[in-house]
């Protein structure tokens, strides 16, 4: 069997409600985070899109390639969804734009652990066990079943992770898997990583 062809995409197209302005365009390491991601996912995958509303999509820094969701109001589920919408064939390997902490090695560790066999790779959450869907290689066969369980009502790509057969991996470092919701956040964020 061949491996289905990696492709990455970050997960920007959120309305960051909680941090009352657009996660993807704060800089916690020169430049934003869009740029940031992107530029983690390219050592690993040659083709890198960036998730967001179609309304965002002229907003995007120079250099980085939209995939505007083409299904709308359904949170992380509808970027997935429209990355297997514009090329099925791929595994996706998804990362979500507010995870300042996330370091190649953790990402290289996802990707060298990789089975293409099952719906997925993902980590388990070191917060309550688990999968991390916004932070997994998510393979072309989860496409049917994503589509499967939105149309039983679920949104929640974790409730499909849940609910299907995947690599489930410890994180090698877990505090890496932290997200950055809020401006109190943010604050704890730069400040630990400006040491």
């Amino acid at each position: 069997m061949a491996v289905p062809v990696l492709r990455a995409l970050v997960l920007a197209g959120g309305r960051s409600e909680r941090m009352q302005t657009d996660k993807g365009a704060l800089h916690y390491h020169g430049l934003d985070q869009r740029q940031h991601t992107a530029a983690l996912l390219a050592e690993f995958c040659p083709d890198v899109r960036v998730s967001v509303r179609p309304d965002q999509a002229a907003d995007l820094p120079a250099g980085l390639k939209a995939l505007p969701d083409t299904f709308l109001g359904l949170g992380p589920l509808g970027g997935i969804l429209s990355a297997f919408q514009a090329d099925p064939n791929a595994a996706w390997l998804v990362l979500a734009c507010d995870l300042p902490f996330l370091t190649r090695d953790t990402l290289e560790y996802l990707v060298s652990n990789r089975q293409p066999a099952r719906m997925a790779t993902s980590f388990r959450s070191p917060w309550d066990d688990f999968p991390e869907p916004l932070v997994s290689i998510w393979e072309p066969r989860s496409y049917g079943q994503l589509l499967r369980f939105l149309g039983m009502g679920y949104s929640c790509p974790r409730k499909a992770l849940i609910n299907s057969d995947i690599e489930l991996l410890a994180p090698p470092v877990p505090a890496e898997l932290r997200n950055v919701n809020t401006p109190e956040e943010r604050a704890a964020a730069e400040q630990e990583l400006a040491h």
